[in-house]
């Protein structure tokens, strides 16, 4: 019998909460985009291309 749900991945939760003006901001960046996505995905989106212009190493908060 095949299993239902979700196929494995290989990702793990991360539960984050941010403050109402923050949300109101991502909701404006989901807005401008073609595909729409949800806010788990814009905030993907958003780390994606920060760790892409901040390789391991990089000291947060000196810029």
């Amino acid at each position: 019998m095949a299993r239902m749900g979700r196929p494995p991945v290989d990702t793990e939760g991360v539960t984050v909460r941010f403050d109402r003006a923050t949300l109101e901001k991502i909701d404006a960046i989901r807005r401008q985009q073609e595909d729409l996505p949800s806010r788990p995905e814009v905030v993907r989106r958003a780390v994606a291309d920060w760790l892409e212009r901040n390789p391991p190493g990089t000291v947060i908060g000196t810029q």
